[in-house]
């Protein structure tokens, strides 16, 4: 393809630069992390079309077969062999499985042993991704690190700003929130402006080997195998109690650990009235606490504390006025953040279902993501407090 051919094409999908920018950036090198799918090939794409001296690096952080005894990844690094043919660029593997499993795994299943619900794959991205593999990338003569994931990020005078992906429905800087600012000096994220579908079309119109892969969902080293299946095989569930709010019990399970905040599925619990939910998990005593109906004031709280707070940039003044997510996916909540004891305490507007011990409330301001902290405990359920859940109803 012709450079004004190229250029062109680029300007198409909102990449603007002239034959002087391009061949600025051919004299320099663009390592990109390449999974396997159809994003992080588009993002070797782009970084090519771009002029860079494009590899691709494979990370294999997780040693596992399946049921033939193939290794699991070995279809992905298959795949990513071929975007490096179609593509005409090298592409490397290398094995971080040690590392992953000292700064990620081992933390992940110490905090299930504890009664608290982790996210890996923000630890994952602080820790391996922008950390280990960047370090990495380094050493292949890197100048940047290029990922698939869906975000952007703003090089300023006060430093890297983190914001999110263009598409509102992919965007992942819930998941990179952790990661220092500076980590992100020398990043691109070029899928991070565009929407998913134009992602795949132009990994159709190249014809790359992924492009109707379909997208890998799950935990990073589970998948979409059963999780408590996977968590079985690393920790040895004590058999407990289901109870109501009064402590009747309502079944058995097999270990607190193995349940999560607002969990329906796989209980094996039912009776003549609504779905039942997980409100509580009393550690200590090993009984995990259920309530009747999705909208129960017991599943509902008006805010929580939280511990470890990173920010990507400068610690903003508090109290802060921002939004919110306290899981993935979840819209913007309003809230104001207050900072106790090297703790923040989180208010919420309105009242917030499912807040969970051990996984993240990440803060933004319009699109640009602040940082985030790990939730330590929700705070007091409406139910407790003797309220009903705004707009929904008492459901006690």
């Amino acid at each position: 393809m012709e450079l004004a051919q190229k250029l062109s094409l680029l300007a198409e999908y909102g990449f603007v630069l002239d034959e002087a920018q391009w061949h600025a950036n051919a004299g320099r090198t663009v390592v990109v992390g390449m999974s396997g799918g159809v994003d992080s090939s588009v993002a070797a794409l782009l970084v090519q079309l771009q002029g860079y001296r494009t590899v691709g690096l494979f990370m294999k952080n997780w040693e596992e077969t399946d049921a033939t005894g193939q290794c699991t990844s070995e279809a992905d690094w298959k795949d990513v062999r071929r975007v490096g043919e179609q593509l005409g660029i090298p592409v490397f593997a290398v094995n971080f499985a040690e590392q992953y499993r000292a700064l990620v795994f081992d933390g992940f299943l110490r905090d299930y042993r504890a009664g608290l619900t982790p996210n890996p794959d923000i630890l994952c991205n602080r820790e391996i991704k922008f950390k280990v593999f960047a370090d990495y990338a380094r050493v292949l003569g890197g100048d940047f690190l290029a990922t698939g994931h869906y975000c952007r990020v703003e090089q300023t005078s006060a430093g890297p700003v983190l914001k999110k992906g263009v598409d509102a429905g992919k965007d992942q800087t819930y998941f990179l929130h952790a990661v220092a600012g500076a980590a992100l000096a020398n990043v691109l994220f070029p899928v991070g402006d565009l929407p998913k579908r134009r992602v795949r079309e132009l990994a159709t119109r190249f014809g790359l080997a992924t492009q109707a892969k379909k997208d890998s969902t799950g935990v990073c080293f589970i998948g979409e195998r059963d999780f408590k299946a996977f968590l079985s095989q690393y920790i040895e569930g004590q058999r407990g109690d289901f109870v109501d709010l009064r402590g009747h019990k309502l079944g058995a399970h097999d270990g607190a650990c193995f349940y999560t905040i607002g969990q329906r599925k796989g209980l094996g619990v039912g009776g003549p009235g609504g779905p039942w939910f997980v409100a509580r998990k009393d550690h200590g005593d090993n009984r995990v606490v259920l309530v009747e109906g999705e909208h129960h004031a017991a599943l509902y709280c008006g805010g929580l504390i939280a511990r470890d707070p990173v920010w990507v940039g400068a610690a903003p003044t508090f109290p802060l006025r921002a939004k919110a997510k306290v899981r993935y996916r979840q819209q913007d909540q309003d809230c104001v953040v207050e900072e106790v004891s090297g703790q923040l305490r989180v208010t919420f507007d309105v009242p917030q279902r499912a807040v969970t011990a051990g996984q993240s409330v990440v803060f933004y301001d319009g699109d640009v993501c602040l940082g985030g902290a790990v939730i330590s405990e929700p705070g007091p359920s409406h139910l407790e407090l003797g309220l009903a859940v705004a707009g929904i109803g008492e459901g006690v």
